[in-house]
């Protein structure tokens, strides 16, 4: 089984790219599925698929012979998986105040529309269902909360939520006769535990760079690009293997002309940024098309285009570029630098970049909020690794 994850900004065709991943992975004849994360799903917009045959259900669809795809319909979810714990919150909003309806509304919480898309993965993955998954998932703030919701998950399930059962069933009588505040019933612990068996061994798939590799869409535009290294390193750091970078909406050599000739220009900077930023994991790029990417063949166009000849669902990259991980009270960093010798590197640190300069080589590494206020302090090699020590301003390099 292989799992791609495309994740982004919002706006730059992530959902084009996993549509077309999904329909050249069917051609080669691998039972696909495309699965939407995101609230504003248009799925069946880009395969331009008629309402008569979507089904609002968020059931799996067949658009194309090998390819199925799926937009989650929250509220079908809620009746599947939530109905206990929906019930309870709605009624927590109700015995405040909030009118039902708005109550009910409230009650869909931030991370059920994510978790039922984990459940859905597990699922196809414990019965064979699909020989490709493709998530297409929301921006990426949202797409980031997906991929750390079993890690939550667990940690909640084993320090809290045993306790908080025992709390609810022996004080839970009288807190609600005191202060007129519903407490959770049997029910609703059971519905989660029962979500939480479910979901066992997600995250273990997840971080299975063999099966499941982040696939980031990006364009050639500054706060585009740099929203797109913050996810870079946030997926890094969740342990999930980015194994490429799409750079969509390139503008064409041969558009010619004064006024896209300033854009080319911009774009080319960016472009080689985008190179310099993300090596060595490879970069496809794909021109701005004349007309929007609907429909099966405009779709397959981009696909051709994206790939060129090559398996989309092949890893293209298994291994990380760099680990973070803290060691006898330090911050370190390790970046695999093989034929390097360490009199050839020069550190040096802007903003919440760290900069390696290897004689005319220099590789960009954004660092996490909690090593950004710090400095380099030492380098040495492991073998082929660089590992980088980061401490307080007066000790640094």
């Amino acid at each position: 089984m292989r799992v791609l994850l495309f994740a982004g900004k919002g706006g730059v065709g992530k959902t084009s790219i996993a549509a077309s991943t999904g329909l050249l992975s069917a051609e080669r004849g691998y039972k696909t599925i495309i699965v939407s994360l995101d609230t504003a799903h248009n799925l069946s917009d880009v395969f331009e698929v008629g309402e008569d045959l979507f089904d609002v259900k968020g059931e799996p669809v067949e658009v194309f012979p090998n390819l199925w795809i799926q937009e989650i319909n929250i509220q079908e979810e809620i009746r599947r998986h939530w109905k206990e714990v929906h019930g309870y919150i709605t009624a927590l909003f109700r015995a405040s105040g909030v009118k039902e309806i708005l109550a009910e509304e409230l009650a869909v919480l931030p991370g059920m529309e994510e978790v039922s898309g984990l459940l859905y993965l597990n699922t196809y993955a414990k019965k064979g269902s699909f020989d490709v998954v493709i998530l297409d998932c929301a921006p990426t703030g949202e797409a980031i909360r997906f991929v750390s919701l079993p890690t939550i998950f667990e940690w909640y399930m084993k320090k809290f939520f045993n306790l908080e059962r025992k709390i609810a069933k022996f004080i839970g009588p009288f807190v609600e006769k005191l202060y007129n505040v519903p407490m959770p019933e049997e029910s609703c612990f059971d519905a989660v535990e029962e979500l939480f068996v479910k979901l066992d061994g997600v995250e273990k798939l997840l971080s299975d760079a063999r099966i499941t590799s982040v696939r980031l869409v990006t364009n050639p535009e500054k706060i585009v690009v740099k929203e797109t290294q913050r996810a870079f390193l946030y997926f890094t750091l969740y342990g999930l293997c980015v194994d490429g970078v799409v750079v969509n909406k390139v503008f064409p050599k041969e558009v010619e002309g004064e006024f896209i000739k300033g854009w080319q220009l911009l774009q080319d900077r960016y472009l080689e940024e985008i190179e310099t930023y993300f090596a060595p994991l490879p970069v496809f790029k794909v021109p701005l098309y004349e007309d929007e990417v609907s429909g099966i063949e405009r779709l397959k166009k981009l696909g051709k285009d994206l790939y060129g000849g090559n398996d989309p669902i092949q890893v293209f990259r298994s291994e990380s570029p760099f680990n973070f991980y803290k060691e006898d009270g330090l911050y370190k960093l390790s970046l695999k630098m093989p034929f390097v010798t360490r009199d050839r590197i020069h550190l040096s640190k802007r903003g919440d970049e760290l900069i390696i300069e290897v004689g005319v080589f220099k590789r960009h590494v954004i660092l996490p909020k909690t090593i950004a206020s710090l400095n380099p302090r030492r380098a040495r090699f492991e073998g082929d690794n660089l590992t980088i020590s980061f401490e307080e301003e007066e000790n640094a390099i």
